[in-house]
């Protein structure tokens, strides 16, 4: 392996510096990213059970809001409830709206840069390859001539600079499309996740509401 850096030159560092950082953000993401942190399945009707007969005390909702992203959501609606009785639907919809939207910024946390490491991976890549092409030229120039290389060319630098360009490409590649894969399944986790935050919070309103309304 370290034969095969040391003859793709220079331009492989960067390449590896985004392989380190696009392998940190995979592992990151899928820890992150994980039903138990976002939403759990049975957290919505433990919230209900606990709300069905009134509010619950401020030690119960602090647990619930450190459960996962949906427990900080629904959280937002209950002290929102606490702090202000008379609130309306559109009050507690608001604030768990505004917690939302929090959870959504936290949840696509580094997916631009996983992003943006796929994109930028083939273009390093090609930085190589263009490395590369200047050394196989630097390699004809001092023959003298263009036509000279087989004949009197540096063979040494002809294969170091054909080699630059092949692995650069290649490890371009192997960087680009796998970060591009999971970028592509983080987002699609993500949104899947943000649907579900949505439609619990949404069933949790409606409870509050009848709560509310059972009360007055």
């Amino acid at each position: 392996m370290f034969s095969i850096i040391q003859a793709s030159g220079w331009p492989i560092w960067p390449l590896i510096a985004c392989s380190i950082a696009a392998l940190a953000l995979i592992i990151e993401r899928f820890i992150s990213l994980q039903a138990r942190r976002v939403a759990p399945p049975k957290l919505l009707d433990e919230a209900i059970a606990v709300t069905a007969r009134g509010l619950p005390a401020a030690d119960v909702v602090n647990q619930l809001e450190q459960n996962s992203a949906l427990g900080e959501v629904l959280a937002s609606g209950i002290r929102q409830l606490a702090s202000q009785p008379r609130s309306t639907p559109e009050d507690v919809r608001a604030a768990m709206e505004g917690s939302g939207r929090a959870m959504a910024h936290r949840l696509e946390k580094y997916l631009n840069a996983l992003g943006t490491i796929a994109s930028a991976a083939p273009l390093l890549g090609l930085l190589g390859t263009v490395v590369g092409m200047i050394e196989i030229f630097g390699a004809q120039a001092g023959a003298g001539a263009v036509g000279q290389v087989a004949g009197g060319g540096n063979p040494a630098q002809l294969a170091h600079g054909i080699a630059m360009a092949l692995y650069n490409t290649a490890f371009g590649l192997i960087i680009a499309i796998p970060s591009l894969f999971f970028w592509k399944y983080f987002r699609s986790r993500v949104d899947a996740y943000l649907l579900q935050l949505e439609l619990a919070s949404e069933r949790f309103l409606r409870h509050l509401t009848q709560l509310g309304q059972r009360k007055s």
